[in-house]
């Protein structure tokens, strides 16, 4: 089922937030009024995510440029993700909020958990200010996302929210043409 277009669900829980390094509650209202990138990866103290995690800090400051917060998801705790942060030099430099989902409440919603091993897939999705899901990707396990990417689809969107009856093409740039769709343009691209 296409989280696209959907309004996320209601949910309440505890939270690192790194760069104050405090514990905080987070629920889906604290995503609405802003942009919002929800990253969701399997485990705390793992390979991959790591990787991914430390990416998405790379970009963090592109992204808050574009009025975007970000929020990394497993089904640790935000006690795991205190102490993985305290312990780990890639995740040591995050600055954004890791939202822990014990409960797996949040993974559910966002249809990313894996129910055999209870725990999230690799799914990250930008929820627009109105709390409702403009685009999504979710990778196997093994393969790790970069999170460059995300400040084009971010742009596009943020551009298509303001400009009712323009889109973007595929590898559209800020400044780039846009396409307005009608009739005189079926079959003429």
């Amino acid at each position: 089922m296409s989280l696209i277009g959907k309004e996320i669900q209601p949910f309440h829980a505890s939270a690192y937030q790194a760069a104050s390094g405090e514990f905080i509650e987070v629920t889906e209202e604290n995503m609405k009024g802003q942009w919002s990138v929800v990253c969701f990866y399997p485990a705390d103290f793992t390979f991959v995510c790591p990787t991914e995690l430390e990416d998405l800090q790379n970009q963090y400051a592109t992204l808050k440029e574009l009025g975007v917060e970000v929020y990394s998801v497993s089904t640790d705790t935000h006690f795991t993700h205190k102490a993985w942060h305290d312990h780990s030099d890639a995740i040591g430099k995050i600055e954004y909020t890791m939202i822990g989902d014990p409960s797996q409440r949040i993974s559910r919603g966002f249809d990313v958990l894996n129910e055999e091993e209870g725990l999230a897939q690799r799914g990250t999705f930008i929820v627009d200010p109105d709390g409702i899901v403009q685009a999504a990707e979710i990778n196997a396990d093994g393969i790790g996302r970069d999170a460059s990417t995300l400040v084009g689809k971010i742009r596009a969107a943020q551009y298509v929210r303001n400009n009712p009856g323009e889109v973007c093409p595929a590898k559209w740039e800020e400044g780039g043409d846009t396409l307005k769709p009608s009739l005189d343009l079926v079959g003429k691209i």
